[in-house]
């Protein structure tokens, strides 16, 4: 019983807490988006610094939280790894940016309780963050730094776009550390989504293929049963026929029996 009331209270935590965390990630993609792309200090910078911190505040309760209330912690721990990687590690900026992941829970919102349908609206909606993020990180790291090929917006969102999609064309390429981390983790993402987007089509074809095959068993199904239903017919007319001959009359032909 008390598992089964702490599972119920996670649940309900996490429905009272889905939306605001939501809203909270939205906020700091765009204070961050404004802190690189503004190149933003002195007073501005710390209003977008402590911004960033108050949200990070934010998504350390809740995990606390939702830790604390788990029915199974342990296996609730193992589970959320990622969580745990957005709270303990505040100060590494670009690692900062994966508690955005809260994003992909809205688009989940609209797609219905279908399987294949979560895999995609999650697939479609890591890409397109992933995507935008990665170049925001990459250009906040490597614009500065000596020899640096990314120094634009534009030119990050090609670099990213490229890697994410493991076409990597060569022509820009991260020279810091940092920045190599980041294309290292887009690419991994990027295998791991490209994986998710095929089996998901297999699962697709696989799913029509079945569909029709049972659809050819059913109509065999219902050919048989009318056979079936046609051999008792032509059956009891037998009977009847040689119930009602008279005896010594001569048996008629079957196949002419209509």
């Amino acid at each position: 019983m008390g598992e089964q009331r702490d599972g119920r209270r996670l649940r309900a935590w996490e429905r009272a807490t889905d939306w605001p965390l939501t809203g909270l990630a939205v906020v700091f993609l765009a204070v961050y988006a404004w802190e690189v792309l503004g190149r933003l200090d002195g007073g501005q910078r710390q209003i977008a610094e402590m911004t960033m911190n108050l949200i990070w505040l934010a998504f350390g309760v809740d995990y606390v939280v939702s830790l604390a209330i788990a029915p199974r912690r342990l296996h609730w721990f193992a589970t959320h790894l990622v969580d745990l990687a957005v709270v303990a590690l505040p100060l590494l900026r670009p690692l900062r940016l994966l508690r955005l992941i809260a994003l992909i829970r809205i688009i989940q919102q609209g797609t219905g309780s279908a399987l294949r349908g979560r895999i995609m609206s999650y697939a479609v909606g890591a890409v397109c963050l992933l995507t935008l993020v990665a170049a925001l990180a990459v250009l906040d790291v490597e614009r500065d730094a000596e020899g640096a090929t990314i120094t634009t917006l534009g030119q990050a969102a090609w670099w990213s776009l490229a890697t994410i999609t493991t076409v990597g064309y060569g022509d820009l390429a991260p020279v810091t550390t940092p920045g190599r981390w980041i294309a290292a983790l887009l690419m991994i993402g990027g295998i791991a989504l490209i994986g998710v987007v095929t089996a998901t089509l297999a699962s697709w074809i696989v799913s029509l293929v079945a569909e029709e095959t049972e659809e050819q068993a059913t109509a065999t199904r219902a050919q048989v049963e009318a056979l079936h239903r046609e051999v008792a017919r032509l059956t009891a007319r037998l009977d009847l026929l040689a119930q009602e001959r008279p005896a010594g009359a001569p048996e008629q032909d079957p196949l002419r029996l209509q």
